[in-house]
């Protein structure tokens, strides 16, 4: 398996934060900014392309001859559903929806009187079916929505990413599948904490830019990270 961990176009969370340092103000659910969409359709754009005369290199570590995708997995946080939307649409594949890939804490807001996080529902089916319908999502998800629960605790998070992997190598570990999966800037520290054993009390980040591309070869009995937050495809003016 080759697996691409890509980070959601620019957020309208992102980009309160980019341009006042503040979470006042700040969505549970944000949907792409038009900087955010224009990110999605140029990584789109970049997974598509292809160069036959390319194709004898052998591991291939830059993608020249392109990227040859197989599967195209989301959270369902709309940011990132939207980002898979994109990229799953231009390359014509069906986008999977997946409960555990969301970012970390889940969906919540701040009680502006106590300062707490309360969790909330999410987005519904009928949201999802109505504005994205090629999106496959669990059985599970229906109309009282897909999160309804407490904001997620830290202790929570690392066996979640490890489901996350486990889910990713028990369907595709053992092929030669290229497998996207759009998630989020906090959770992908997670994933590549549980990828490298990293201790989940260790203080260490990964930084990922908006739609930017990570590439892990699962060969055999080793792992090859090829490259991580690559962004070349964008242009300087929209790397956030």
């Amino acid at each position: 398996m080759q697996l691409y961990l890509i980070r959601h176009g620019q957020s309208e969370n992102n980009h309160l934060w980019a341009t006042s340092g503040s979470n006042v103000g700040r969505h549970e659910d944000p949907e792409l900014t038009p900087v955010g969409q224009q990110q999605a359709a140029l990584v789109a754009e970049f997974l598509q392309r292809t160069d036959p005369a390319q194709a004898d290199k052998a591991s291939d570590p830059q993608n020249s001859a392109g990227f040859g995708i197989t599967h195209v997995y989301c959270s369902l946080m709309v940011r990132a559903v939207a980002t898979g939307a994109a990229i799953a649409g231009a390359l014509g594949l069906p986008l999977v929806g997946l409960r555990n890939a969301h970012e970390t804490g889940g969906i919540y807001q701040m009680d502006t009187e106590t300062g707490e996080p309360v969790g909330l529902p999410g987005r519904t089916r009928s949201y999802f079916e109505t504005h994205y319908p090629t999106l496959r999502l669990p059985e599970s998800v229906d109309e009282t929505g897909w999160w309804n629960r407490p904001r997620e605790q830290d202790d929570e998070i690392p066996p979640r990413a490890q489901r996350i992997l486990n889910m990713l190598l028990s369907h595709h570990g053992d092929t030669d599948d290229h497998v996207v999966l759009v998630t989020h800037g906090g959770f992908y520290n997670y994933l590549l904490m549980a990828l490298l054993d990293i201790p989940a009390g260790r203080r260490c980040w990964f930084g990922l830019n908006n739609t930017a591309i990570t590439r892990i070869d699962f060969d055999l009995d080793r792992l090859r990270l090829v490259y991580m937050n690559r962004a070349d495809f964008l242009p300087r003016s929209l790397i956030t």
